[in-house]
């Protein structure tokens, strides 16, 4: 004859006393009167991935404002950078200075910028020249 009430009954608790030990604690600074510790303690806890957040979205929004993409005024050649800063074209190698959300050729003081107005070849009898005229261009005129 098998006796009904001899089954064993098992019950998992392998996670309950790390729960118990967490709420004992708790228990145990809040009667001591330091409920202020556990307080601030989750306050920790909420405040990290709120800060968290709140970081990505903030870099976002500054890389949104400050990367510029725009063509070299040398070559045409369309490449990012950081807005205010200086950089270097990545096909001609011309340094440009990146303002006001636009791409300037930075050029060092004392350069004279001049543009080609007019190329002609002449040829005498054994040499060939070629006449260039050429304008001079105000800085910061390209």
């Amino acid at each position: 004859m098998k006796d009904s009430f001899s089954r064993n009954i098992q019950f998992n608790s392998s996670g309950l006393g790390c729960f118990l030990t967490f709420i004992l604690i708790a228990g145990l600074l809040t009667s001591v009167g330091l409920g202020w510790l556990v307080n601030g303690f989750i306050i920790l806890l909420v405040m990290i991935p709120v800060a968290i957040a709140l970081g990505i979205f903030g870099f976002q929004w500054w890389l949104k404002r400050n990367i510029i993409e725009d063509a070299c005024p040398v070559c045409s050649h369309q490449f990012t950078g950081l807005n205010n800063s200086i950089a270097r074209c990545p096909s001609c190698g011309e340094v440009v200075q990146i303002v006001d959300k636009s791409f300037q050729r930075q050029t060092p003081a004392g350069t004279v910028d001049v543009a080609v107005v007019d190329a002609v070849d002449v040829s005498a009898e054994s040499t060939t020249a070629r006449v260039v005229d050429v304008q001079v261009l105000e800085p910061g005129d390209d």
